[in-house]
């Protein structure tokens, strides 16, 4: 069994506040989007339950869970999901990413035996908000909190992690596709209304 967190919080201030998670993409919300690929996941077995977190949701498949310790970023998202998740490993998902599919999910979450944190690398870096971290993370995770050291990417030299290469990930499709995620209008406006 696993758990997974969509993570929501943040100011979205390079988007002018909005939701993200509610943007239209291809004719579909981004939440929508990705609750039809957990509900796949679901089908081959294994996932526990999904997360909200940092904001609140009425929504019946997501269970709401606020950051706790405001103003920490993605790092503190996932401290939160982590500490509140009742299976793990815990697969971690931004609300801003559309095209993430359930064999890359159940391929990311297979390699958690292997590691504390499975993250993809690609030549564009690290992508730590589609990635799996177990239990084991949470105290290393709270130690950077504590100081304030809030670069996710940094507190990955604080565990054992297996990284997941663009060659690896290619096998699930376009790598800048499923890895995508929506920052800002100019990212979001090609995707309203068509495929890319």
């Amino acid at each position: 069994m696993f758990s997974a967190a969509i993570l929501a919080g943040g100011r979205a201030s390079r988007f002018g506040g909005v939701d993200k998670s509610a943007l239209i993409v291809d004719g579909v919300r981004i939440l929508d989007r990705q609750l039809a690929m957990f509900a796949d996941v679901k089908v081959h077995g294994g996932l526990d339950e999904i997360l909200f977190v940092g904001r609140t949701t009425s929504h019946p498949l997501l269970r709401p869970v606020p950051d706790r310790i405001a103003g920490c970023g993605p790092l503190g998202g996932i401290h939160a999901a982590l500490a509140a998740a009742r299976s793990a490993p815990l697969f971690v998902v931004a609300c801003d990413m559309p095209f993430v599919t359930a064999d890359l999910v159940a391929h990311l979450v297979a390699l958690a035996g292997e590691a504390d944190a499975v993250v993809p690398q690609t030549g564009d870096g690290y992508h730590p908000l589609c990635a799996v971290y177990g239990r084991a993370c949470l105290d290393p995770i709270a130690s950077r909190l504590d100081d304030r050291r809030l670069k996710v990417t940094d507190f990955l030299k604080d565990v054992k992690t297996r990284l997941v290469t663009a060659a690896e990930l290619e096998r699930f499709g376009d790598v800048h596709r499923l890895l995508r995620n929506v920052n800002t209008p100019v990212d979001h406006r090609p995707l309203q209304g068509h495929q890319l």
